[in-house]
Protein backbone atom coordinates (compact mmCIF):
# COMPACT_ATOMS: atom_id res chain seq x y z
CA UNK A 1 0.00 0.00 0.00
CA UNK A 2 1.35 3.43 -0.93
CA UNK A 3 -0.32 6.62 0.16
CA UNK A 4 -0.77 8.79 -2.92
CA UNK A 5 -3.04 11.40 -1.40
CA UNK A 6 -4.47 12.06 1.99
CA UNK A 7 -7.81 12.52 3.60
CA UNK A 8 -8.03 15.05 6.41
CA UNK A 9 -8.16 13.46 9.84
CA UNK A 10 -11.65 13.48 11.26
CA UNK A 11 -12.53 13.01 14.92
CA UNK A 12 -13.60 9.45 15.70
CA UNK A 13 -13.86 7.30 18.78
CA UNK A 14 -10.07 6.84 18.55
CA UNK A 15 -9.00 10.38 17.74
CA UNK A 16 -10.23 13.76 18.93
CA UNK A 17 -8.96 17.21 18.04
CA UNK A 18 -8.17 19.77 20.72
CA UNK A 19 -10.69 22.61 20.33
CA UNK A 20 -9.50 26.19 19.71
CA UNK A 21 -8.35 27.55 23.05
CA UNK A 22 -8.57 24.07 24.57
CA UNK A 23 -5.94 22.14 26.45
CA UNK A 24 -5.12 18.53 25.64
CA UNK A 25 -4.47 17.32 29.19
CA UNK A 26 -7.37 18.97 30.98
CA UNK A 27 -10.89 17.78 31.66
CA UNK A 28 -12.20 14.24 31.78
CA UNK A 29 -9.33 12.85 29.69
CA UNK A 30 -6.60 14.13 32.02
CA UNK A 31 -4.78 11.44 34.00
CA UNK A 32 -5.39 11.43 37.76
CA UNK A 33 -1.63 11.05 38.33
CA UNK A 34 1.48 11.31 36.22
CA UNK A 35 2.75 8.04 34.75
CA UNK A 36 5.89 6.55 36.28
CA UNK A 37 8.09 7.66 33.38
CA UNK A 38 7.65 11.42 33.94
CA UNK A 39 7.89 13.52 37.09
CA UNK A 40 6.51 16.88 38.20
CA UNK A 41 10.09 18.16 37.89
CA UNK A 42 10.12 17.05 34.21
CA UNK A 43 6.77 18.79 33.59
CA UNK A 44 8.05 21.97 35.25
CA UNK A 45 11.22 21.86 33.13
CA UNK A 46 9.34 21.35 29.85
CA UNK A 47 6.79 24.00 30.80
CA UNK A 48 9.51 26.54 31.56
CA UNK A 49 11.34 25.79 28.31
CA UNK A 50 8.11 26.18 26.31
CA UNK A 51 7.40 29.48 28.11
CA UNK A 52 10.94 30.60 27.31
CA UNK A 53 11.17 29.46 23.67
CA UNK A 54 7.57 28.88 22.64
CA UNK A 55 6.17 25.78 21.00
CA UNK A 56 6.14 27.08 17.45
CA UNK A 57 8.59 24.50 16.09
CA UNK A 58 6.54 21.65 17.48
CA UNK A 59 3.37 22.99 15.89
CA UNK A 60 4.82 24.04 12.52
CA UNK A 61 4.85 20.46 11.26
CA UNK A 62 1.08 20.29 11.70
CA UNK A 63 0.51 23.80 10.37
CA UNK A 64 2.36 22.83 7.21
CA UNK A 65 0.98 19.32 6.81
CA UNK A 66 -0.91 20.02 3.57
CA UNK A 67 2.20 21.55 1.99
CA UNK A 68 4.28 18.59 3.14
CA UNK A 69 1.90 16.26 1.29
CA UNK A 70 2.31 18.38 -1.85
CA UNK A 71 6.11 18.35 -1.59
CA UNK A 72 6.27 14.63 -0.93
CA UNK A 73 3.90 13.78 -3.78
CA UNK A 74 6.86 13.32 -6.11
CA UNK A 75 8.06 10.52 -3.83
CA UNK A 76 4.86 8.45 -4.11
CA UNK A 77 5.75 4.85 -4.82
CA UNK A 78 9.37 5.12 -3.69
CA UNK A 79 10.62 2.45 -1.33
CA UNK A 80 12.80 2.91 1.75
CA UNK A 81 15.81 0.81 0.80
CA UNK A 82 18.03 1.14 3.87
CA UNK A 83 17.78 -1.31 6.77
CA UNK A 84 15.03 -0.24 9.14
CA UNK A 85 13.23 -1.17 12.33
CA UNK A 86 9.68 -0.05 13.10
CA UNK A 87 8.99 0.38 16.80
CA UNK A 88 5.90 1.78 18.49
CA UNK A 89 3.83 1.44 21.62
CA UNK A 90 0.67 -0.57 21.19
CA UNK A 91 -1.22 2.14 23.11
CA UNK A 92 0.04 4.93 20.84
CA UNK A 93 -2.92 6.88 19.45
CA UNK A 94 -1.21 6.96 16.03
CA UNK A 95 -1.39 3.15 15.81
CA UNK A 96 -5.19 3.39 16.04
CA UNK A 97 -5.52 5.77 13.06
CA UNK A 98 -7.67 4.34 10.28
CA UNK A 99 -5.57 2.38 7.79
CA UNK A 100 -2.56 1.88 10.06
CA UNK A 101 -3.19 -1.84 10.41
CA UNK A 102 -3.02 -2.27 6.63
CA UNK A 103 0.10 -0.12 6.39
CA UNK A 104 1.87 -2.24 9.00
CA UNK A 105 0.75 -5.44 7.28
CA UNK A 106 2.27 -4.16 4.02
CA UNK A 107 5.28 -2.39 5.51
CA UNK A 108 7.74 -4.95 4.11
CA UNK A 109 6.59 -3.94 0.59
CA UNK A 110 7.21 -0.25 1.35
CA UNK A 111 10.43 -0.87 3.27
CA UNK A 112 12.24 -3.87 1.72
CA UNK A 113 15.06 -3.52 4.27
CA UNK A 114 12.65 -3.82 7.20
CA UNK A 115 14.29 -5.96 9.88
CA UNK A 116 11.24 -6.12 12.11
CA UNK A 117 8.24 -4.54 13.70
CA UNK A 118 8.47 -4.20 17.46
CA UNK A 119 5.31 -3.26 19.32
CA UNK A 120 5.89 -2.37 22.96
CA UNK A 121 2.99 -3.78 25.00
CA UNK A 122 1.25 -1.26 27.21
CA UNK A 123 3.37 1.61 25.87
CA UNK A 124 2.05 4.88 24.48
CA UNK A 125 3.49 7.47 22.09
CA UNK A 126 6.66 8.44 24.01
CA UNK A 127 8.41 5.07 23.68
CA UNK A 128 11.91 6.27 24.54
CA UNK A 129 10.69 7.92 27.75
CA UNK A 130 8.23 5.21 28.73
CA UNK A 131 10.44 2.20 27.98
CA UNK A 132 14.06 3.39 27.68
CA UNK A 133 15.61 0.00 28.44
CA UNK A 134 13.46 -1.86 25.89
CA UNK A 135 13.97 0.80 23.21
CA UNK A 136 17.74 0.83 23.74
CA UNK A 137 17.91 -2.98 23.71
CA UNK A 138 15.90 -3.14 20.47
CA UNK A 139 18.04 -0.46 18.83
CA UNK A 140 21.27 -2.18 19.87
CA UNK A 141 19.97 -5.54 18.58
CA UNK A 142 19.00 -3.88 15.29
CA UNK A 143 22.38 -2.15 14.94
CA UNK A 144 24.25 -5.39 15.70
CA UNK A 145 22.30 -7.09 12.89
CA UNK A 146 23.70 -4.70 10.30
CA UNK A 147 26.67 -5.83 8.24
CA UNK A 148 30.01 -4.23 9.00
CA UNK A 149 31.64 -2.78 5.90
CA UNK A 150 35.23 -1.72 5.35
CA UNK A 151 34.38 1.14 2.99
CA UNK A 152 33.77 3.65 5.75
CA UNK A 153 29.99 3.32 5.47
Amino acid sequence: MVWRSHEPLRPSENFALVPNGGESLRGSGAPAALPSWITEKDIDFYGEEFRRTGFRGGLNYYRNIDRNWELLGAMAGLRVSVPALFMAGDHDLVISFPGTEQVLANLQNLVPGLRGIKMLAGCGHWTQQERPEEVNAALLEFLKSLPITDDGA
